[in-house]
Formats: C-alpha cells, structure tokens, sequence
C-alpha cells in the first residue's frame, strides 16, 4: 500500500482516502466493529474538521496546521529498531515498556503480550483478530463524542495502537510505560488508537509518553478509551515533549464505574500546538477524580486544555487543578466543564486553572464553569493569572538572591504544587528534573541560576529552603 503524495488536510481528501480503502481497513473487523467504522465515517461527513466557528475552538486555529501538507501511510514503516528508538531516559524507572511509532505499535517478536496473571497487552490490531468478543464489547463506547470530528475521523481509520486489558481483582505489578515517538524524515499525519480496560477491583498506572526526535512537521490525531470497573484505580500519566513543528490531538475519554478512581496528570512540556480534549463519565456512584495539569509554554507555542467531567450518578468527587508558565508569544486555553445531572446529589466538584505571565505578550483564556441541575452539591471553580508575586520576590532578594535565580525559584515552586503530586518516585524525580530544565532552557536564562541539571551521579538538590518560598 503506497502512501498518499504529500497534501493538506482537508476533508474531501480523507472522505476519499476511505473510499478507496474501505475492505483494506476493514479486513479485520467482525461485523460489530464495521458498523461502527462506518457510522464513525458518516459522522466525519457530516461534521468534517473543526475551525474556530464553533466555540470549543474558537481559540485554537488550525490553519496552519492544515496547510503543510503531510503523508498519510496506511502500513507501517519497516526495518525499526525497536532497542534503538525506545529507550527509557528514566533511571531506575521499573516498567513493562510498550513502545509506538509513527502511529504504529512496535514489536519485532511478541505483538501481544499474555501475563500469567490474565493481563493483555501489545497491538490493538492483533487484540482485534484474537479477542474480538472483548474488542467489541468496549471499542467506541466511550469515544461517542457526537460533536468530536477528529475522534469521528480516528474511529473509521483506526487500524492499530496500543491494547492493555486488566482482568477483575488484578493488580499490574509494575506500572505500563507506553512510548509514543515520532521520528521520520516526512511530514506525517498520524492517527493511533488506544483501548485500556481496568476490571473491577483491578489496578493499573500508565505512563503515556509523547515524544518527537527531530524537527520535522508532524499532525498526531490519537483517541484513547480507558474504561475503570467497580473499585478499580487508574493512574494516569500523559507526557507532552514534542517540536515545535507538531500538532497533537490527544483525545482521551475515562469511563468510571461505581466507586471507582482516577488520578489523572497532563505534564506539557514543548509542543507547536497542543489540544487535550480530556472527557470523564461517571458511569456509577461515588466514583473519585483527580485531573492534574502543568503546562511551559514559550516561544509561539499553544496548549488548549478542555476539560469535560458527566457527573451523571450521586455521590461523586471530581478535582480539577491546571496550573502554567507562559513566556514570549505563548498560548494557553483552558476550558474545564462540569455537569452536574439532577440525579446527581451529593456531588462535589471543583476547578481552579492558575498561571503566570512572563511577558505582556504571552496570552492565557480560562474559562471554568459548572452546568448544575439540583441543589444538593458542593461545587466551586476558580482562575487567576498574573505575574510573579513581588512580595515573594522581595522576601528572595532580601536574603541575598539574584533577580533572575529568584524568578527561577519561584515558577518552580508554583509548577511543583503540581508535580508533587505524582505518585511514582521515579517518575517524579524525573519530571522534576525536566521542568528545572525547561525553565532553565528556555523560559529563563540565568547564569547564576542554582537549578542544574541532575544526573543518577549527581542528583539536583536545592541549597535554599523552598517551604519558605
């Protein structure tokens, strides 16, 4: 199958594509799955792309993405070194590695992966041929968005991704590290599709990487469903570290049953332009979800965080922090929705976005709002953005502390609030590290700055006492 020559992006153009493809993309499909193929291309037909005419993207254009034109292939790239490409830069980070590229999972010997315990993981395209029953019962269940087009378009396209299954009462013994890279000498359009099933009483954390290795232009279009049964917990981690010649469409749809739970962190460190459409059901009562998000934007790059949570049962708790950094040219969005259905009593719900502006050009749009429809609920929401608190800096400067080593402090110090929050220590240490370098690099330059970089040989410590800060 040839790629298509390098184009824009444009409906017509992948209404067509599917056309001429349809029985290739549908080769492995059970009746169930074709339908829903097919009702997803309707869907496209009808919606096509957004633009800023409608109001969840009125903020964010998509112009120039669409203009630079891109290859759509519809087998993956061969010859990969797989050791070559994934490797982990987390010391002392213990994973079971799932590694993507360019939209494709990658394995040279085991494409699905059966743990004695029950658990499935490996190729979404090898889970469809060998377990169809438990593809069909949670495929497109989640990812219903009627309004969604590029979640419209990934579902009549989807051919592989990534597949993790927990069966009930099963624990993954170590979290799943999924590595999603883009590295090739075209501009690329990619579209990958992920379903992670968590049973009840079941428990897993993954570590959603997203990572470019040049800077050649690159449009990701990525759905992921992950469904969490009764009693089950689901850790969550999406890591953003892309050129600034990408476009990422991470569309993410969680489905909670009754008391389940949720700790989800968004850590955006570089991208040209970044939308999370980010969407919670509670299917059942008394679920819990926390959605955490830090955000160092710099240069002309823009993240568009929108936040959905259906508090459709009783007695659930839904938590919401966003925190970000914006210097020079930067853009932010943060959109956090709330329903709160009238059966839904007993609800406590909140938001809070803060951020900082390091530049009279840098620019933030926050909008956090709730949608309540009975009385018996807890629900707040919250946003400010300003500058760097002078009192703060004076307190540093005080004791001896340079102006531009002061402002280091404290953006760390604020984007901390959220890293803390991790739960893996690893991973924690590492992300640390990868702010202190972000801000360091590129949102601040200081020589005298205390901030160096760490090693496994010479861990990052601060010689200042940040509870004062």
């Amino acid at each position: 199958m040839q790629p298509e020559n390098k184009e824009i992006i444009t409906a017509e153009r992948f209404i067509s594509l599917f056309e001429k493809n349809r029985a290739f993309l549908e080769t492995f499909d059970t009746k169930a799955l074709v339908k829903i193929r097919e009702d997803a291309m309707a869907s496209f037909t009808r919606l096509g792309f957004p633009d800023t005419t409608m109001e969840t993207w009125r903020l964010t254009d998509l112009e120039e993405s669409f203009n630079r034109g891109y290859d759509y292939h519809l087998q993956p790239f061969e010859d990969v070194d797989a050791q070559k490409v994934f490797r982990c830069n987390i010391p002392h980070l213990d994973t079971a590695v799932i590694g993507q590229l360019n939209g494709w999972y990658v394995s040279k010997d085991v494409p699905l992966m059966e743990l004695g315990n029950g658990i499935i993981m490996g190729s979404l395209a090898d889970a469809r041929k060998k377990y169809p029953q438990l593809i069909e019962k949670y495929f497109g269940t989640m990812a219903d968005d009627a309004g969604e087009g590029f979640t419209a378009l990934n579902t009549a396209y989807t051919q592989d991704g990534v597949f993790i299954y927990v069966p009930d009462n099963v624990k993954s013994p170590k979290p799943v590290q999924l590595i999603n890279v883009i590295h090739h000498d075209q501009n690329l359009f990619l579209q990958s599709r992920n379903l992670i099933v968590v049973g009840a009483n079941a428990r897993l954390s993954l570590v959603h990487c997203d990572d470019s290795y040049n800077h050649q232009a690159s449009f990701s279009n990525i759905v992921t469903e992950i469904h969490v049964g009764e009693h089950g917990v689901m850790d969550h981690y999406k890591l953003q570290n892309l050129n600034n010649n990408s476009t990422l469409i991470s569309s993410v749809y969680f489905r909670m049953e009754a008391s389940a739970s949720l700790e989800s962190h968004y850590i955006s460190l570089n991208g040209g332009l970044l939308r999370n459409n980010i969407r919670v059901l509670f299917n059942g009562p008394h679920g819990t979800a926390n959605i955490y998000g830090i955000y160092l934007m710099d240069r002309r790059q823009h993240v568009d965080n929108q936040v959905f949570v259906d508090h459709a049962h009783s007695g659930c708790t839904s938590n919401e922090t966003f925190k970000g950094i914006l210097d020079e040219n930067a853009r932010a969005i943060f959109n956090g929705h709330v329903l709160v259905r009238r059966n839904a009593t007993k609800t406590d719900a909140r938001q809070s976005n803060k951020n900082i502006l390091l530049t009279d050009t840098a620019r933030v749009n926050s909008k956090p709002f709730l949608e309540i429809y009975n009385d018996d609920v807890k629900c707040s929401h919250g946003s400010t953005t300003g500058q760097l608190d002078p009192e703060s800096m004076f307190y540093l400067r005080q004791r001896g502390i340079g102006e531009e080593t002061a402002r280091m402090l404290l953006m760390f110090a604020f984007a901390d609030e959220i890293v803390t929050k991790i739960a893996i220590p690893q991973l924690r240490q590492r992300i640390e590290d990868m702010v202190k370098k972000r801000l360091q690099g590129e949102l601040q330059i200081c020589e005298q700055c205390v901030l160096h970089c760490s090693t496994p040989e010479h861990p990052m410590e601060f010689q200042i006492d940040m509870s004062k800060i």
